[in-house]
C-alpha cells in the first residue's frame, strides 16, 4: 500500500551511538521528519532522539533491507560509521531510493585496501604498503584490518617482535581475513571535512587531530579548528582523494598526515564520527548534519552551503577519557557546562557500563564542544570542561 502523499519524509539512520548523535539531534530539531534509528545496542544514546527504534545491527544488510522496505523509507544515511555506508548505498539502489553515493563508491569507501588501489591509479599520495610476507618488514610500521574502523585491528609495530602478534590481531578483526601493512608516516594529523555537489568538492573545515599515546594508537583526544598546519596542498590532496574513490555527492571525511607533504591515510563517504559536523557548524555556520540529511533524501542543499563563513576564532572537540571500572555515577556536569565558550557536554554511557583501558575510540566516555577567540583558547576551554566531569566507578567490578 502506498504511503499518504502528505506524510512526513521517513529517514532511516544506521546507528544510534555517539557518532550518530549530531545527525539525530539535527533531524529531530527539524520537526518535519520521521526518523527510524537502527542499533544493536538497546541502550544506544541516540535512540531517545528517534521516532522509531529498531534493535538491529547496522551491519545486518538483509535486516536493514527488510526494514527499509517494510517502513517505506524515503532515505537511508550512515553518519559516523564506515561499513554501513556501503550497506546504505546498496539497499537504496535495490529498492529504488535516491542515494548520494553509488554502490561501487560505497564499496571503495569501506575498504582501505581498495582505496589505496584507487589512490595509486589517480596519483594521490598515500602511505606505502609493505609486504608482510617478506623476511624483514621495516619497523616502525602500521598494521590494519582494512575493512574496520575505530582502531579495531590497528596497531603501531615498533619492533620486529611485535609484528606477528599485530598481524594475528588484525587478521582476527578483519571481515575478509586480509590485512594491510603500511609504512609509518610521521607528522601532524589533520582532518578535512567537506561536502560534494554534482562533483564539486567544497572544503568546510580542516582540523588538527590530536591523538593519544600508544597503546591507544590512532585514538583522537581532540579535534581543533582552525588547523595550525592547513595549506592549499592539504585541501587539494583531500579533493583528489575524494575524487579518486568517486564521491560526487554528500559529505566526506579525509584523514591526512604531513610527512614530507600531505599523505592521505583514508577517506570516508560520511560525516566524521567525532562530532566533526557539530564543530563545523560552530566554526563556520554550515549545518553539515543538515547537508547530510538533505543528501540522503535527495534534496538540494545549495542554501545550506552558502553559509560558509567563520563564525568564531576557534572551535574544539575534547573527548572525555574515563577511569577503569563499572560506572556508578557522574559529578561535575553542571560545572563543565558553565565553562566559558562551552556549547555542550555529551556523555555516552549510563551507570552500569564497564570502562576498560583506552584502546579504541569506542572506549571514550563523552565529549565537549567549545569555542574561543582562537584555536588555543577553544581547546583550553574544552579540556577544562572535560576535566570537570568526574566519573564515580567501582574499580573492582569485573
Amino acid at each position: 500500500m502506498a504511503r499518504d502523499p502528505g506524510a512526513r519524509p521517513r529517514l532511516l539512520v544506521l546507528g544510534a551511538g555517539p557518532a550518530q548523535l549530531g545527525l539525530l539531534e539535527a533531524a529531530r530539531a527539524r520537526g518535519d521528519l520521521d526518523v527510524i534509528a537502527v542499533d544493536r545496542d538497546p541502550s544506544a544514546p541516540g535512540f531517545p532522539l528517534a521516532d522509531e527504534r529498531a534493535v538491529l545491527s547496522s551491519e545486518d544488510e538483509e535486516g536493514i533491507d527488510r526494514l527499509a522496505r517494510a517502513r517505506r523509507v524515503d532515505g537511508i544515511v550512515s553518519p559516523g560509521a564506515d561499513w554501513p555506508v556501503g550497506i546504505a548505498a546498496r539497499v537504496a539502489g535495490r529498492i529504488g531510493l535516491h542515494h548520494p553515493i553509488e554502490p561501487r563508491t560505497g564499496t571503495l569507501a569501506t575498504s582501505k585496501a581498495r582505496q589505496r588501489e584507487a589512490f595509486a591509479a589517480a596519483g594521490v599520495p598515500h602511505a606505502r604498503a609493505l609486504d608482510p610476507r617478506t623476511a624483514t618488514v621495516p619497523v616502525p610500521c602500521v598494521v590494519k584490518a582494512p575493512d574496520r574502523q575505530g582502531q579495531r585491528g590497528l596497531a603501531l609495530v615498533r619492533s620486529p617482535e611485535e609484528l606477528e602478534p599485530a598481524l594475528a590481531a588484525a587478521r582476527a578483526e578483519s571481515r575478509s581475513g586480509t590485512i594491510l601493512v603500511e609504512e609509518l608516516v610521521d607528522g601532524p594529523e589533520l582532518t578535512v571535512n567537506g561536502f560534494s555537489q554534482e562533483g564539486r568538492f567544497v572544503p568546510l573545515t580542516v582540523t588538527d587531530r590530536l591523538t593519544a599515546e600508544p597503546p591507544a594508537f590512532g585514538v583522537a583526544l581532540a579535534h581543533v579548528w582552525p588547523s595550525a598546519h592547513e595549506t592549499r596542498d592539504v585541501v587539494e590532496t583531500a579533493r583528489a582523494a575524494v575524487d579518486a574513490i568517486g564521491i560526487r555527492e554528500g559529505p566526506s571525511y579525509t584523514q591526512v598526515r604531513l610527512g614530507g607533504g600531505p599523505v592521505v591515510m583514508e577517506v570516508a563517504a560520511r560525516l566524521g564520527g567525532g562530532h566533526d559536523a557539530e564543530l563545523c557548524e560552530a566554526a563556520t555556520g554550515v549545518d553539515l548534519n543538515g547537508l547530510a540529511i538533505d543528501a540522503a533524501l535527495g534534496r538540494a542543499s545549495c542554501r545550506l552551503l552558502q553559509a560558509a563563513a567563520a563564525r568564531t576564532g576557534g572551535a574544539a572537540i575534547a573527548f572525555i577519557v574515563p577511569p577503569v571500572g563499572r560506572l556508578v555515577g557522574v559529578d561535575g556536569l553542571e560545572e563543565a557546562e558553565a565553562v566559558d565558550g562551552v556549547r555542550w557536554v555529551r556523555l555516552y554511557r549510563r551507570p552500569g557500563h564497564v570502562f576498560g583501558q583506552l584502546r579504541r575510540g569506542a572506549h571514550r566516555a563523552g565529549a565537549v564542544l567549545a569555542t574561543g577567540a582562537n584555536s588555543a583558547e577553544a581547546l583550553e576551554r574544552a579540556r577544562r570542561a572535560a576535566d570537570a566531569v568526574r566519573f564515580r566507578v567501582d574499580a573492582d567490578a569485573p
